[in-house]
Order: structure tokens, then C-alpha cells, then sequence
């Protein structure tokens, strides 16, 4: 191999290692950049403060079950995925992927599901909230919301309100149904009222 040649080699060896270099420090500066723009630091110091605080705030709880009767002697159970109470308050637990199945005493059950919830764990009151869904003696019902209390052994449905059953199909504005007489109190659109006593039996 002449001079020349190794002279050439050296200088072909030198470009290929430059721009190897070149590359590798343009890409790796370009996806420290789009890290960078993507989450701007000052956001990301706010998330993990905001986290933080939350956290400080509440204690979180995950698949978790109540169980108990209610002041009618009615038994239920009450679960959740996922749910978190704050420290100020912690009677009142906020509630995600929510199933409360009603036993009553004449051997039939509810069963209520929804996206959210709130259980208030002194009163025993359950609030239910988007894409409730309600089963009942072959009957469904579907809704956006479902307010139960205990002390007054009432439950109000509400928010779109469709049920779905042997006999037929409804749409209505509220329904309120009264577990201790088991009567069903139904409200229509326009203010305009049907009160319905159904025997569910």
C-alpha cells in the first residue's frame, strides 16, 4: 500500500468518524428538545406538586367492599375499584367503578352500577353518577344519576331515565321508588306528572 493510499485511508476513516459524531449529537439534542417542548419543566414541577398535594389530602383505597343494613333491615354491599376520602372528611368516600347490590327481605335483589359514586359511611346515603345502570325482578334501568337515603329508605333515579322490560320500554324525567311500601313514583316531561303504584313483587 503506497503512501498516497494510507494517506487516503486515514482521511476516509476521519470523514466517517466526523459523521458519525455529527448524527449521533443532532439526535440525541433534537430528543432532548422535544422532551423539553413537549412538558415544559415549570409543568412538570406543577403535576408533581399537584400530585403530591393530592395525595397529602386524601387517602386513597382500591377494590374495596362495604357491607351492612340499612334503617329497613334491608341488607346490601357496596364495592368500588377505586375510591379516596379527604382527611377533613373522611365519612364521605368518593368512589370510581361502583356495584351496591340490595338484598330485601322478600328475597329480591337491586343491583346498581355506575361510573362513580359517593358513600357517606355514618348516614349510609349512596349517591350514584354517569352511566348508571339499575337491575330489579327482570326489569333494567338506565341513567345518569341515582340518589339513595337510608333514613328515608328512598331511591330517586334521574337524568335520562330509560327502562327497559317484559312489557315494554319508558322514557321518563325522575323516577322515585319507595323500598319500604315497594311503589314506583314516575315523573314525565313538561312538569307533566304520571304517578304509577307498582307492584313489585
Amino acid at each position: 500500500m503506497t503512501d498516497r493510499q494510507k494517506k487516503l485511508r486515514i482521511i476516509q476513516f476521519s470523514l466517517l468518524l466526523l459523521g458519525s459524531l455529527i448524527i449521533f449529537y443532532t439526535y440525541s439534542n433534537k430528543s432532548k428538545n422535544l422532551e423539553s417542548e413537549i412538558i415544559p419543566k415549570e409543568t412538570q414541577e406543577k403535576i408533581k406538586k399537584q400530585i403530591a398535594k393530592e395525595n397529602n389530602d386524601s387517602d386513597v383505597f382500591y377494590n374495596i367492599e362495604y357491607s351492612g343494613l340499612d334503617l329497613a333491615g334491608n341488607r346490601y354491599i357496596l364495592k368500588s375499584k377505586e375510591a379516596f376520602s379527604k382527611k377533613e372528611n373522611q365519612e364521605v368516600v368518593n368512589m370510581k367503578f361502583v356495584e351496591a347490590i340490595f338484598y330485601f327481605k322478600d328475597d329480591t335483589i337491586l343491583k346498581v352500577t355506575s361510573d362513580r359514586g359517593l358513600y357517606n359511611n355514618k348516614s349510609l346515603d349512596m349517591n350514584f353518577y354517569g352511566n348508571v345502570k339499575s337491575f330489579y325482578e327482570g326489569s333494567e334501568l338506565f341513567a345518569e344519576k341515582a340518589e339513595y337515603s337510608n333514613e328515608k329508605s328512598f331511591l330517586i333515579i334521574s337524568e335520562n331515565v330509560k327502562i327497559k322490560d317484559v312489557k315494554g320500554s319508558m322514557v321518563a324525567d325522575k323516577l322515585y321508588f319507595d323500598i319500604k311500601k315497594k311503589k314506583l313514583n314516575i315523573a314525565s316531561f313538561e312538569d307533566s306528572k304520571i304517578n304509577a303504584n307498582v307492584n313489585l313483587k
